[in-house]
């Protein structure tokens, strides 16, 4: 009976992987996902603008020292979902009042947001996203006076993120190992999370002017490249520099992580990062897309195979945009169509994306993925 239960099991998992999305994609169909995303949004948000809570626990949860976790989380997930908002473009005067909301929790609590305790740096998500929407509120500002504003809180937002750098170079967002309490995080960088911090600061430096230290942007690429194996997987973190053939390590377990390393090393000049290994990748991520979902919406992290969690399908949907943009104007339409027919085949009955169960955070941050990396899509479909 348990032999019997096992090969169903492994053939549902192989059927899951094999599943093709089926969405038409065209403008139309486009904007009604993305009106749906933002109406999600909407209805959701918190009363003081926020998005996300802790209020949904279930037996395992991602380990969180209160409260400043949850603070980190939920700066995370709003900065999310208010740069997905952003994004859409959507003028309605109830999406117009959700983002003010929004603007206004981002402006009085972005500033306060510090490490939970010596354990973990999770508020690095919430520095990184929080400038990604920032940086959009500078966009749509209307006044030297508010342009001002906002470039003075992503300033603030970069110089948290400079304090927060590991003394290794880049970013993690654990410290649970040697027992070391530090002024500097001395845990473990991440190649993932200090390629979305050096995205945020890129894109904020472009469009706002923002100054970056430069002696953080290099040690941070540096760390990067450590972390790169010869075929542009990223290992998971610096203490598996050493163990590149780990499951999560290799091509596929790297597969949401690569778009987002890729890009960040190309972003900052670094030319080992050619258009052909970024087609290469993105080519990757379609092929294998339902083979990373496999690991979509399973509570255990990790538990999937090549160590998959859930948590990395949305990351590396929005960051296959971070990396395609660097290819030529004629070759971005393709890769559009074919991320937006997986974006639209996702998306909930409810209009939300979710990959992870994350307390009540997972809605808000994979809406938000999906609202900027469809609106990229719109922005590069054949006409």
């Amino acid at each position: 009976m348990i032999r019997q239960l096992v090969i169903l099991l492994f053939a549902a998992t192989v059927l899951r992987a094999q599943e093709k999305p089926d969405a038409v994609v065209n403008p139309e169909t486009v904007a009604t996902s993305m009106r749906r995303g933002v109406d999600f949004l909407v209805s959701h948000q918190n009363p003081d603008g926020s998005f996300g809570s802790a209020r949904k626990t279930k037996d395992l949860n991602i380990y969180a020292p209160l409260p400043g976790a949850h603070q980190a989380y939920l700066a995370g997930s709003s900065g999310l979902a208010l740069s997905g908002l952003l994004d859409s473009g959507d003028q309605r005067p109830e999406v117009l009042e959700a983002i003010r909301k929004g603007a206004a929790w981002a402006e009085e609590n972005l500033p306060k947001l510090r490490r939970a305790d010596q354990t973990t740096t999770y508020n690095v998500w919430g520095h990184a996203y929080g400038l990604r929407a920032i940086t959009r509120l500078y966009r749509i500002a209307k006044t030297d006076e508010e342009k001002a504003k906002w470039k003075n809180l992503g300033q603030g937002q970069i110089e948290l993120l400079n304090r927060y750098e590991d003394v290794n170079g880049g970013w993690g967002y654990l410290d649970l190992y040697d027992g070391l309490t530090t002024q500097k995080p001395s845990g473990i960088t991440t190649s993932f999370m200090t390629a979305t911090a050096l995205l945020a600061m890129h894109e904020a430096k472009e469009v706002m002017g923002v100054k970056l230290d430069e002696h953080v942007v290099t040690s941070s690429l540096d760390s990067i490249e450590r972390q790169r194996t010869p075929d542009f997987s990223y290992v998971y973190s610096q203490d598996h520099v050493m163990r590149p053939r780990l499951p999560i390590n290799r091509p596929a377990g790297s597969l949401a992580r690569s778009q987002a390393c890729n890009a960040a090393l190309r972003a900052f000049g670094k030319d080992i990062v050619t258009d052909e290994v970024i087609t290469t990748w993105t080519d990757r991520f379609v092929a294998r897309e339902g083979f990373l979902s496999i690991g979509r919406k399973r509570p255990v992290p990790h538990e999937s195979f090549f160590q998959i969690s859930g948590y990395f399908y949305y990351y590396g949907v929005y960051y296959f945009t971070e990396s395609a943009k660097f290819l030529p104007a004629e070759k971005q339409p393709e890769h559009a169509e074919k991320l937006a027919q997986i974006i639209l085949f996702r998306q909930e009955k409810d209009g939300s994306w979710w990959d992870y169960p994350l307390y009540d955070y997972h809605q808000a941050y994979g809406t938000g993925y999906c609202l900027m990396a469809l609106a990229w899509c719109r922005d590069h479909l054949k006409s």
